[in-house]
């Protein structure tokens, strides 16, 4: 079976990270596989069969002409999603939730939608999308990837040079310094708390810390790294939230070398949880043995398993922060902080490599069932 596979984002968010993992899985369980990537994003280096395509125009007129299996990752126009169910076998991934703000009418003309987690695949049902793959493929921790050098600060702003104002502001970082010198990346007195994430509105960072920072601010044994990048709006909104903590929250821009992060972190905190699809940065840490600290709710009460890999806590919209301040006293105070490779041995091996190549075979005998091998 032959799988086109489709992701044309041009930065690294978890959905690339993903699609990387996935290509390999592919091939892993018995496919050939051609990708289809954005030319300017260096995550694709060293995979096999893969063909740029930096829009979607490229990617049409890159793509068989007889009809074949196309599996996107990234978001797609209306048009050219029609246009590829029409020529094509189009199986869609659904990385976002369906909630009330986010449609599902992009799925409604391909032929089978897969998702990454029992949380969504509900709300693709409820939103009454009948062709849903029943089983989430999940993920894993991808985390030999790119360069392994040591942690440097990079800007933690992604410029959108389609806007004046972008083009300015990017043009004028490097006098403001917003990747200024920090003390070395590392482990340091006190609790070291991290988040290491796209800064994407899907995250919900400025939210959540507009309610966390003040008990964050109010405990001078914390500490906060803030390891990704994200848009102006984003990033503005979050350092406005992260204020109160002084230099006590640092950022470091995108990090390729993740590997070496989460062993500096004693905890990740994740971001909001109901537009969230998965979280591959919550196997990520648990992976290197770093726990995770999130609200109580799916997707994460299906990655995290509570007081074996992480602690959960009452959404604090829900109630001010004060279940957070609560578990947050209980760890400053000496609360056991576990290694998730050896307390939840058997939770993680559901999100090994192995894991993934099995449920990807899965996949590809019901595609072989219901599509049949196609050439291309």
């Amino acid at each position: 079976m032959h799988i086109h596979h489709v992701n044309l984002q041009a930065i690294v968010g978890g959905g690339e990270i993903y699609t990387r993992a996935l290509t390999r899985a592919f091939a892993d369980a018995g496919a050939q596989v051609s990708l289809y990537v954005h030319p300017a994003n260096r995550i694709w280096a060293g995979l096999p069969g893969v063909v740029p395509a930096a829009d979607e125009e490229e990617l049409l007129a890159r793509l068989p002409r007889s009809r074949s299996i196309v599996v996107t990752q990234s978001p797609l126009s209306g048009r050219t999603v029609e246009r590829l169910a029409r020529a094509h076998d189009l199986v869609a991934f659904a990385h976002m939730p369906i909630t009330g703000e986010r449609s599902a009418e992009g799925f409604r003309s391909c032929r089978l939608v897969v998702t990454v987690s029992r949380y969504c695949i509900a709300l693709l049902r409820s939103a009454g999308i009948e062709h849903v793959y029943p089983e989430p493929l999940y993920g894993t921790a991808d985390l030999e990837r790119g360069d392994h050098g040591p942690i440097a600060a990079r800007s933690p702003y992604v410029w959108d040079r389609r806007k004046l104002r972008d083009r300015l502001l990017g043009a004028f970082e490097p006098l403001f310094g917003p990747a200024r010198a920090h003390s070395p990346f590392g482990r340091m007195a006190g609790l070291t708390l991290g988040v290491v994430s796209l800064i994407s509105p899907i995250k919900q960072l400025p939210l959540l810390f507009s309610i966390l920072a003040p008990a964050l601010a109010a405990r001078p044994a914390v500490r906060l790294e803030i390891v990704g990048q994200g848009g102006y709006a984003q990033v503005r909104d979050l350092k406005r939230a992260l204020a109160p903590l002084g230099d006590r929250a640092r950022f470091w821009g995108h990090q390729e070398n993740v590997a070496a992060v989460y062993p500096q972190l004693d905890y990740l905190l994740t971001g909001l949880p109901e537009k969230e699809a998965l979280g591959l940065n919550v196997l990520e840490a648990q992976a290197c043995g770093t726990p995770v600290l999130a609200p109580k709710a799916p997707p994460f009460t299906e990655t995290m398993l509570e007081g074996a890999s992480g602690y959960f806590y009452r959404d604090p919209r829900e109630d001010g922060g004060r279940d957070f301040e609560t578990l947050l006293d209980s760890i400053v105070a000496g609360r056991a902080r576990l290694d998730p490779r050896q307390a939840a041995t058997e939770h993680l091996a559901k999100f090994s490599y192995a894991a993934l190549v099995e449920r990807t075979g899965r996949l590809l005998e019901h595609l072989d069932r219901t599509v049949g091998d196609t050439a291309g």
